[in-house]
């Protein structure tokens, strides 16, 4: 082969690997991202300014930050969400991508005109419970639809991932540290109730992100060891109406062949397969774990006749 023939088939390489990490989203799915991301933006800038912001409670991250210097200097909210969050938007640029970073500047700025022109309007209630908890509701469900379509909107996020790589801690215990630390300046800078109303909001806001981002219809991936894996197998595709796989294993103890069973099903249904599994062989090994997202297959149930 020449030297001309190896280049070519080099460049031929460099244009697929390029056309790999590269596939650009369809028009639709950039509507739907830009669509999302204003909505979660804007919930979140409503969650703040209407519910949180008025009754002195306070987020976590650079938020939380961004409420008690907004407080003690007078400023607008929407000007130190912007400023402090600029800095990370360039780190999650270098440390996860380009659409990441554009999404996240996106969302910072639709969030930043939210809670300005939000900042007039009076509080939604007076009740200090119902505004930590509401409030912390809707900031949670805007966090978790950004984070969903590829973006964010606190910079905290970033700067663990960043620090994760130099100290001996996870990525949640130290975004852990951070909120905890933030978390507990506002009993100085307001006082120390409005610290633990703060806390619940952190966490309401936390638990929504998880059910955004998860979604609330759980599903559930089952797997089943058993000698009558194929009695097990037709009665959850009969009484269950759920398609079910057969991997091939073998113990690695005692050398026996046996099938596995595989198959996914949404929380509802576990009671239910426990049943069939236990009625077809009650020594069978059964192991149910939570799964995010399901996706392609024929995961949709079959009508049960």
């Amino acid at each position: 082969m020449s030297g001309t023939q190896e280049l070519s088939l080099i460049d031929q390489q460099e244009a697929i690997l390029a056309k790999i990490e590269h596939k650009g989203l369809s028009k639709k799915k950039i509507f739907q991202r830009i669509l999302l991301i204003t909505l979660g933006a804007i919930l979140m800038g409503v969650g703040l300014e209407i519910f949180l912001v008025p009754n002195k409670v306070i987020d976590g991250g650079i938020t939380g930050i961004s409420i008690m210097l907004s407080y003690m200097t007078g400023w607008k909210l929407g000007i130190f969400l912007f400023l402090f969050n600029i800095p990370f938007i360039f780190l999650g640029y270098k440390q996860i991508g380009k659409t990441f970073a554009l999404s996240t500047l996106y969302g910072i700025v639709i969030l930043s005109i939210t809670t300005t022109i939000l900042h007039p309007v009076p509080a939604f209630t007076q009740d200090i419970l119902l505004a930590t908890v509401f409030g912390g509701i809707l900031l949670g469900a805007g966090v978790g639809l950004v984070i969903r379509y590829g973006g964010s909107l606190d910079g905290t996020e970033i700067l663990a991932i960043l620090f994760n790589n130099k100290l001996p801690f996870s990525v949640g215990e130290i975004i852990m540290f951070f909120n905890l630390f933030i978390l507990g300046s506002a009993g100085f800078v307001f006082s120390w109730d409005r610290a633990m109303y703060s806390l619940i909001a952190y966490f309401v806001a936390y638990k929504t992100i998880d059910i955004t981002i998860t979604g609330l219809d759980e599903s559930k991936s089952v797997w089943i060891i058993s000698d009558n894996a194929s009695q097990i197998g037709d009665a959850i595709m009969n009484r269950l109406g759920r398609g079910v796989t057969y991997l091939n294993g073998e113990g690695a103890y005692s050398g026996d062949h046996k099938k596995v069973i595989f198959c996914v099903i949404n929380r509802l249904e576990e009671a239910k397969l426990k049943e069939i599994v236990t009625e077809n062989d009650n020594s069978a090994f059964l192991a149910v774990a939570d799964i995010a997202e399901v996706r392609g297959g024929r995961f949709k149930k079959r009508d049960i006749h």
